[in-house]
């Protein structure tokens, strides 16, 4: 509750106490008038006091006004709110991060990305995760992107901050960071490399949930660790879980659905048949940004296993090497960012970007994010920073 302090006077050298309409006031009568929230202000009123009835220094005359109170509701009303608010969403793409040469980030670039996901059907955004390069980041750089993304495309479409780290107490400083700058929601991946027990994911888990809407990422082959079913039973309970991301494969997808839970697939090439056999809610997505609308008919339009199938060359092109190279070199190419990477990605060889032109040709060049011809580009066309 916020308080306003206002300083009246200050008494000189020659006596303690300070002036007051009816004489000499001490310390202790300035004490028993003066109202606030907790007892720090009282003890320090107190110090003050004792300070200057040694040094012969006059106390300031104080009082506190109560400001009025601001018309806005709860925490927990928001945080509901926010938790059915991203439950909704269907088609959430991991944004790419796109960079200048000095390697700052080209928020030019990113917004037209964002833009185009906007424009066809996308309903939220990952901003910062393995796709994004979250990885590659420093803490200032990640908080600082998803507040751009909120301040610009905030009321247009969820914004949820990848602010999971291998260290709880990281974790928590970056999603409170997250939340103060607007995000609707986090996502939260368990400790990896070092990891831990199952009892140390649960407390993991549940120091983040406490600051608002996540969404719990589940990824064995780039942790080392599968977040058990036991695990999201013991913390889906909390009033801030909104579901899984699971990459584990369309069974774990349809046990949890089973039991009520709202599930992502965290797979382009299994999130079809995961909406329409296994229950998913929809997808989390690499490929949506290069074809959002084609992602969007997968999950909106009813099943379409000709289509699905017709996709699965471009899927599989994306992730020959590890996400997010494909992705890079294939925005790249369609003319979106600019060709730098940040090392230690670089981009796929002139033979895999020669089979992207041609597989933009085969699905067709307006079914791709961007109006520019798709292009080979040459090797020497790419620019890798190791300094940034």
């Amino acid at each position: 509750m916020a308080c306003t302090l206002r300083i009246e006077g200050v008494r000189g050298h020659a006596a303690v106490g300070f002036k007051g309409k009816s004489g000499v006031r001490t310390v202790s009568e300035l004490q028993s008038f003066v109202s606030f929230r907790g007892r720090a202000l009282s003890n320090a009123v107190s110090k003050v006091g004792e300070r200057a009835g040694k040094n012969g220094v006059g106390v300031a005359r104080a009082a506190l006004m109560q400001a009025a109170p601001l018309p806005m509701r709860s925490h927990e009303t928001k945080m509901s709110n926010s938790v059915k608010a991203v439950k909704n969403l269907r088609l959430i793409t991991a944004i790419k991060t796109p960079y200048l040469p000095d390697g700052r980030f080209d928020l030019e670039a990113f917004d037209t990305l964002v833009d185009l996901q906007i424009a066809n059907g996308v309903e939220g955004l990952i901003v910062g995760g393995t796709t994004g390069e979250g990885q590659l980041m420093t803490w200032d750089e990640h908080i600082m992107l998803i507040a751009h993304t909120v301040n610009i495309f905030g009321d247009r479409i969820k914004v949820i901050g990848n602010t999971g780290s291998n260290s709880t107490r990281e974790a928590i400083h970056a999603t409170e960071q997250g939340f103060a700058v607007g995000m609707h929601g986090a996502l939260h991946i368990n400790p990896y490399y070092g990891r831990t027990s199952n009892d140390g994911l649960i407390k993991h888990f549940e120091s983040v949930l406490e600051m608002g809407p996540t969404i719990i990422y589940n990824v064995p082959g780039r942790t080392g660790q599968d977040i058990s079913p036991s695990i999201i039973e013991k913390i889906s309970g909390n009033s801030n879980f909104v579901g899984v991301k699971e990459c584990t494969g369309n069974d774990r997808i349809g046990a949890y659905v089973d039991k009520g839970l709202t599930i992502w697939s965290g797979n382009d090439d299994q999130f079809h048949n995961a909406r329409w056999d296994y229950g998913a809610r929809g997808v989390i997505s690499v490929v949506s940004n290069l074809i959002p609308h084609l992602a969007y008919k997968l999950l909106f339009d009813g099943r379409d296993a000709d289509l699905n199938k017709k996709l699965m060359p471009l899927i599989n092109w994306l992730f020959v090497e590890p996400n997010p190279i494909g992705l890079n070199t294939a925005l790249a190419q369609l003319g979106l960012i600019r060709p730098v990477f940040r090392l230690p990605y670089v981009p796929l060889s002139l033979e895999k970007r020669r089979e992207f032109v041609q597989m933009v040709n085969d699905i067709g060049r307006k079914h791709f994010v961007g109006d520019q011809d798709v292009q080979t580009l040459e090797d020497d066309d790419f620019l890798l920073l190791d300094r940034f």
